[in-house]
């Protein structure tokens, strides 16, 4: 995926992070999520017409729509009030589909950093899912899942790259420990959530 789509990427789940907790409001938020998603629906079109058709190819150009089409899909819900569950079932389809890039990650790239990333993703989609088609009062913690996925996996990567140093072996060893003490933070947050999930069925029946 192209480094200044994972930048733009950054700046927009930051936001969407910030307005689930209720620090954005969701209509203006909304807007940014379409600029951004316009971009990465033309961006990865663009990236198929000039390749080489590779099966790699469409393989790294075709993931750019996951991002794009959720940015659109949000952005809409935002600005039109729309009912999410539709939207959460989407992202239930995309965290199964970045499962799948975690696992070519390990067993095709043999690329811890890229696995993990992956990981992060499909976790934070499968929030979504959660939060929006199974209406689980959780947005407080997915939007503080997001911001800190703004920063680790999108926007520092992007940054590092720019600087020329992201692939460098230091930059990989050290990324790979804030990756996984990012998630086992994640987890922490999580099995703290558990104890409140029951009292919000409760509260919806």
């Amino acid at each position: 995926m192209s480094f200044v789509g994972l930048f733009l990427s950054g700046a927009v789940l930051f936001l969407n992070g910030l307005m689930l907790m209720g620090k954005a409001e969701a209509k203006s938020v909304g807007v940014f999520n379409l600029f951004v998603g316009v971009i990465q629906v033309i961006n990865p079109f663009y990236l198929l017409m000039v390749s080489d058709q590779d099966h790699w190819d469409l393989y790294s150009n075709g993931v750019i729509f996951l991002f794009g089409l959720t940015f659109l899909y949000v952005g809409v819900t935002a600005l039109k009030g729309l009912d999410g569950r539709g939207l959460g079932w989407f992202s239930l389809w995309v965290a199964i589909i970045a499962v799948v890039y975690t696992l070519t990650s390990i067993i095709q790239f043999h690329d811890a950093v890229s696995a993990i990333t992956w990981g992060m993703w499909a976790f934070l989609w499968f929030l979504f899912f959660l939060s929006n088609s199974m209406q689980m009062k959780i947005d407080h913690y997915l939007g503080m899942v997001a911001i800190i996925q703004s920063w680790v996996t999108l926007t520092i990567p992007a940054l590092l790259y720019f600087l020329g140093i992201w692939n460098t072996p230091i930059v990989e060893q050290v990324w790979l420990i804030v990756l996984i003490g990012s998630f086992a933070y994640f987890c922490l947050g999580l099995l703290k959530l558990r104890l409140f999930i029951p009292f919000a069925h409760t509260e919806k029946e």
